[in-house]
């Protein structure tokens, strides 16, 4: 439901102004009971699999050489036995390397993914079924190729070189051995143009594959720094919570998702109590640290569906998609308690509190219109006295009752603070109790 959509249109205003282009971001709304989605859409992109699709990949290009090998077979031009060994080869390796990677040995080598040992193995088994029957050596060269390019990402370059010389060595030792055997002058000609063309192609192709490495490692680099810069634009770089930009697209973002489904959403706008005697008493790094201490305990008492981020200054927003007003209501009085209870240290002579306005999104109304009902809720807090929760409830377009259904939020077991107010009491404002 909270999947990625397309790009929000956002319009400037007093209260939000937007003087940058709008980003691209990640609802982390989504991140509870629609993870799965974003796993999916993460599993699409290209070089991200699952381990079953991983595996599945692997036995798909095992699979096409027995499928040649079994054709051949059939032609009547490879033996039963060299099928049944291959086959056992086969089968062999792959449960071999399902155990160790069961086991979490592999987890022992720096590469946890052990392509140099699996491209060993096949080349091998290459080796092996053209001993068996040579005119196999018909499929050697392309499924060797297909061998040194499935490790191609993972294999350093000289491993690579390693393996390509063991593999015209083996090829060599075989046709030796045909030789050796058979006396047969027209089959070690045959075998010594493929042996040549392979010294030949091999040292070649791994050249090329190491200019296709070097590329892949740059675009990784690459990539990973565009996702840290996108990550670093999204967060607030002083306290690690999402910053105003972000915070403003998420709420664009939420009320469209409401007004589409109907779907509860809640905002709260916290602000922290007398900042002004905090940074006098402490100098303004000292006030940053408070801040640092305050985003850090608001975001260990959210819940994983909620967004956090600061507006400004010591304000904060707290958007709560896909929840009614009696669960945000707990949430807000949870992190107001945990805040005033917080160890703080240094020079404060008093206590660290907040003043916390709560309320629920109405259908149609602007995004505006939703900060500010939260915004004056925040205001009549601290009016009243500060370090509490003054819930500011909707009133409908056009109906002068309002509904608020309280639905405990299955992860908050907390009980709720404050008792809502009657439906037929039409926008009624009141505050939670303080500690």
């Amino acid at each position: 439901m909270f999947a990625a959509r397309s790009k929000p249109q956002f319009s400037t205003t007093d209260v939000f102004p937007l003087t940058d282009a709008i980003m691209d971001f990640d609802d982390s709304a989504a991140e509870v009971v629609r993870l799965s989605r974003r796993e999916v859409d993460v599993r699409r992109l290209p070089g991200q699999r699952t381990l079953f699709q991983k595996w599945l990949i692997a036995i798909s290009l095992v699979s096409l050489y027995l499928m040649v090998v079994v054709v051949f077979h059939a032609l009547g031009m490879v033996q039963t036995q060299t099928v049944m060994v291959l086959g056992a080869m086969i089968g062999g390796g792959l449960l071999l390397f399902l155990a160790v990677f069961k086991s979490g040995l592999n987890r022992k080598f720096s590469e946890k993914r052990l392509k140099f040992p699996i491209v060993a193995c096949a080349l091998g088994c290459l080796l092996v079924v053209f001993y068996l029957d040579p005119v196999t050596q018909i499929a050697l060269a392309p499924f060797a190729f297909v061998a040194l390019a499935y490790g191609m990402y993972r294999i350093q370059r000289v491993q690579s070189y390693l393996l390509g010389f063991l593999f015209v060595a083996g090829y060599a030792t075989v046709v030796a051995l045909h030789y050796w055997e058979q006396q047969n002058e027209a089959l070690l000609r045959l075998e010594l143009m493929h042996l040549l063309a392979l010294g030949a192609a091999i040292p070649a192709f791994l050249f090329l594959i190491a200019k296709v490495q070097l590329l892949h490692h740059i675009l990784h680099r690459a990539s990973r720094k565009i996702k840290n810069i996108q990550e670093d634009a999204q967060r607030d770089t002083l306290l690690g919570c999402f910053n105003r930009r972000y915070i403003v697209a998420a709420l664009e973002e939420q009320r469209q998702v409401a007004d589409e489904t109907g779907i509860p959403l809640c905002l709260a706008v916290i602000d922290l109590d007398h900042f002004k005697r905090i940074n006098d008493e402490l100098g303004h790094l000292g006030g940053d640290e408070v801040l640092r201490h305050f985003a850090r305990v608001a975001q260990e008492n959210v819940r994983a569906g909620d967004i956090f981020g600061r507006y400004g200054g010591e304000e904060f927003l707290l958007i709560f998609p896909a929840t009614s007003l009696l669960p945000a209501l707990n949430t807000c009085e949870r992190i107001r308690a945990q805040v005033e209870a917080h160890a703080w240290k240094g020079l404060l002579r008093g206590k660290v509190t907040v003043s916390i306005g709560v309320t629920q999104y109405v259908p149609g109304e602007s995004v505006l219109e939703f900060f500010s009902r939260a915004d004056t809720a925040t205001y009549l807090a601290k009016e009243g006295g500060r370090n509490q929760v003054v819930v500011e409830e909707p009133t409908r377009k056009g109906d002068p009752s309002v509904t608020v259904e309280p639905i405990p939020d299955e992860e908050d077991n907390l009980e709720p603070e404050a008792t809502l107010p009657s439906p037929l009491e039409p926008e009624r404002r009141f505050a939670s109790s303080r500690g």
